[in-house]
């Protein structure tokens, strides 16, 4: 089992939690880069938390679309 399966086994039931960390998380890194890379933190944010919705409701989630 990879250590990826693991945590999705541990967060399932916590999405909730699991979202105001990753919220957490972002606004540190906000602060000690001083909001330098706010664009980036925020976009993955949101990606961890798309993934996170996707996990919880059982589905797969889809491949990143290819590089532009």
């Amino acid at each position: 089992m990879s250590m990826m399966d693991k945590l999705k086994q541990m967060l399932k039931g916590h999405e909730e939690q699991a979202g105001q960390g990753i919220d957490k998380a972002g606004d540190f890194v906000d602060g000690k880069t001083q909001g330098k890379y706010s664009g980036q933190v925020d976009m993955a944010q949101e990606k961890l938390k798309e993934q996170l919705r996707n996990e919880g409701q059982g589905g797969t989630t889809p491949p990143p679309p290819p590089p532009q």
